[in-house]
C-alpha cells in the first residue's frame, strides 16, 4: 500500500541533513553523553564559581582606554599619540594613584566600568601580553631572546592569548585545560562545564572538555525531535534512528555521539530555563547585552544544572581600529561598560557578585604612534578584571611610560609587556580552584615568571 504523504529516500536524506546540520552553535555544542532527569530550580551552590572571559576581538588600543591624567605624563601621551589622544578633560578619574604620584582616567565611553573601579570591583592589569620568558628591548631588536610566534599577527595573538603557550601554535585552550582538572568536581557530569556565547573557540577547548554552545536566546537543537507538526515529527523520528544507530565506522559513531550528547545538553539546558524566574536587572537592546543577559540567567539556574564550576566565553569584535580610533573604539568600549555593569547588578540581584569574575582579553594593544587616523599592530597593554572577589581600585603591574624610544618601545610605540598572560591566567585558575602543582601542566612558561605555590602569581584575587 502506498501512502500519500510518501517522502523520497533523497527528500528525506536532504531535509534530515539540514536538520542535522542546519546549525553551526548546535553541532559546535559537543561534549560528554548523558542527560539528567528533571530539574526543579535551585540558586547556585555555595562553593560556586565562574570565570567569564571576554575576547575584544581585534586588538583593542588599551592606551586610550586607560590614560594618566596627571600634567606632565598626560603631556607625554598627548605628544606621542598626537591626533590620536582624548581631551584630557574628557577622561573618567580613577580613585587611584600610583606609587609614582601618577592619576589615571578611562575612556569617556566607560562611566560603569569607571564607578566598578572607583567602588573596588574592577582592577587593571597593566602591560600585559604573551611572552615565553621576560625579554629586554636590546634582546628583542637583536633577535636574541624568543618571541612569540606571529608577534602583532591577529590570529597568532589571539590564539596565544587563549591557549597562553605562545611558542606553539597547536596548545590547547587553558580555560579547556582548568576544566579538565575541575569538571569532575560537577555534581552533574552530562552537562559540560564550559559555556559559550560565542560558538567554538579555543580557550574553552581541553583533552577532555569542550564548550556547549548558548545563543542569547537559549539552546540550539534539534527542535523538530519535540514537534508535533506531522512532517517535522516523521523528520524528527529519522535523526533520531540515524544518531541511535551503533555505527562500525569509529567516526560515524563518534559523530553519532556527540551530536545525542548535545541535543541531552540543549534538553536539560532548556528546562533548566523555563524554570527560571526572570532577573528584574534591566540589560540594553544590544547583541553583547543580550549576550551577557544569557550568561547571568544561566549562572541563575546553575544550582539546578548541577553546576558547581563553569566557564563563559563572549566574543565582542570591532576593535581592529586601523582608522577612526576614537569614535570606533567608544563605540566598543561603550557596549562593554553598559553590559559589564548590567550584568553586576544581576549578579547582585542573585547575591553571588563575589563568585563570578569576569576578565577581559585581546589579540595585543596598538601602537602608539598614529597611522593617520588610527593605530596599528602592537603587543603589551592593558586589561580589566571584574567582580566581588577582586581586590578592586587598583593597577598591578607598571603603566608604562609613554615616551617613544624609551626601554620598552620596539618601535612606533610597540610596548614589550611586562606581565606575561601566564601570570594573569594563573591567578584566575587559583582561584577558581586549581592546585598550585596543577598550574604548570596549564601554563608550561609560567615558572618563567613565577613559582607556583610562593605567594600569588599578581596578587589581584582575593585567594
Amino acid at each position: 500500500m502506498k501512502h500519500k504523504n510518501k517522502i523520497s529516500r533523497r527528500n528525506f536524506i536532504g531535509t534530515t541533513g539540514c536538520a542535522a546540520m542546519g546549525s553551526t552553535a548546535f553541532l559546535s555544542s559537543f561534549t560528554t553523553l548523558g542527560m539528567m532527569n528533571s530539574l526543579a530550580p535551585s540558586p547556585p551552590p555555595d562553593d560556586y564559581k565562574a570565570l567569564v572571559c571576554i575576547l575584544l576581538a581585534g586588538g583593542n588600543d588599551s592606551y586610550n582606554m586607560i590614560v594618566p591624567t596627571s600634567a606632565d605624563p598626560y603631556n607625554v601621551y598627548a605628544t606621542t599619540r598626537s591626533n590620536l589622544a582624548l581631551p584630557q578633560g574628557d577622561l573618567l578619574p580613577l580613585d587611584y594613584t600610583d606609587a609614582s604620584g601618577i592619576n589615571y582616567g578611562l575612556n569617556p565611553a566607560m562611566p560603569e566600568v569607571a564607578n566598578m573601579f572607583n567602588t573596588g570591583r574592577a582592577a587593571v592589569i597593566a602591560n600585559v601580553g604573551t611572552l615565553i620568558e621576560p625579554v629586554t628591548k636590546a634582546q628583542v631588536l637583536s633577535g636574541a631572546a624568543p618571541v612569540p610566534l606571529g608577534l602583532k599577527s591577529h590570529s597568532d595573538q589571539a590564539r596565544h592569548w587563549q591557549t597562553s603557550v605562545p611558542q606553539s601554535r597547536n596548545a590547547k585552550g587553558w580555560g579547556g585545560k582548568v576544566a579538565d582538572i575541575l569538571a569532575s568536581g560537577n555534581s552533574n557530569q552530562d552537562m559540560s562545564m564550559n559555556l559559550s556565547l560565542a560558538g567554538t573557540n579555543l580557550w574553552q577547548a581541553g583533552n577532555t572538555v569542550d564548550e556547549f554552545t548558548i545563543t542569547p536566546q537559549g539552546s540550539v537543537g534539534i527542535n523538530m525531535l519535540n514537534s508535533t507538526d506531522a512532517m517535522s515529527m516523521l523528520v524528527g523520528e529519522g535523526v533520531s534512528n540515524i544518531m541511535d544507530q551503533q555505527y562500525a565506522d569509529i567516526l560515524k559513531q563518534t559523530y553519532a555521539n556527540k551530536v545525542n550528547a548535545s541535543q541531552n545538553q540543549h534538553n536539560v539546558f532548556t528546562s533548566a530555563l523555563s524554570d527560571l524566574n526572570p532577573l528584574s536587572t534591566e540589560f540594553a537592546n544590544n547583541q553583547f547585552s543580550k549576550q551577557m543577559k544569557m550568561v547571568a540567567n544561566s549562572i541563575a539556574v546553575s544550582g539546578s544544572l548541577g553546576m558547581e564550576r563553569q566557564t563563559y566565553y563572549l566574543k565582542l569584535g570591532g576593535f581592529d581600529t586601523h582608522g577612526e580610533v576614537i569614535n570606533n573604539q567608544a563605540a566598543k568600549l561603550s557596549l562593554l561598560s553598559g553590559a559589564i555593569g548590567s550584568f553586576y547588578e544581576a549578579m547582585d540581584e542573585l547575591g553571588i557578585s563575589e563568585k563570578v569574575t569576569t576578565f577581559t582579553i585581546s589579540d595585543f594593544a596598538r601602537t602608539l604612534t598614529s597611522n593617520g587616523g588610527g593605530s596599528d599592530h602592537g603587543w603589551g597593554g592593558h586589561s580589566m578584571v571584574f567582580g566581588g572577589a577582586v581586590n578592586g581600585g587598583q593597577f598591578y603591574g607598571q603603566y608604562p611610560s609613554l615616551d617613544l624610544g624609551g626601554n620598552l618601545d620596539i618601535g612606533n610605540g610597540v610596548m614589550i609587556p611586562e606581565i606575561s598572560t601566564d601570570q594573569y591566567f594563573s591567578e584566575l585558575a587559583l582561584w577558581m580552584g586549581v592546585s598550585p602543582s596543577d598550574l604548570p601542566n596549564i601554563f608550561p612558561n609560567l615558572e618563567n615568571f613565577y613559582t607556583p605555590g610562593v605567594g600569588t602569581p599578581i596578587g589581584f584575587m582575593n585567594l
